[in-house]
């Protein structure tokens, strides 16, 4: 006869790897206090790091999509910074002739 995989809920996931990751506690103390096993506390704090490295395809999509806006937001700044430069450089260029 098989056990039945017990589905945990996402926020619950997160919880419990916060209170390891974030609060320096070991996943056994977890284990504990949440009365859970161990070797899936493990799995979710693994998973969670990957999360927080941005190693998972969502964490990376959102990095690669902060980099972007970042990007674009430096292509304006530059472009406003040109546009300066050649005003400034045809009233020099008008007063010297």
């Amino acid at each position: 006869m098989s056990k039945k995989r017990r589905q945990y809920s996402p926020e619950l996931r997160a919880e419990v790897a916060s209170y390891v990751l974030d609060g320096n506690h070991t996943c056994a103390q977890a284990a504990r206090a949440y009365n859970l096993v161990a070797e899936t506390i493990r799995n979710w704090v693994n998973d969670e790091k990957k999360k927080r490295k941005g190693s998972t395809p969502e964490a990376q999509e959102s990095v690669d999509r902060a980099q972007l806006a970042e990007l674009e937001r430096r292509v304006k700044e530059l472009e406003a910074e040109n546009s300066f430069l050649k005003k400034a450089a045809a009233y020099f260029a008008k007063e010297q002739g």
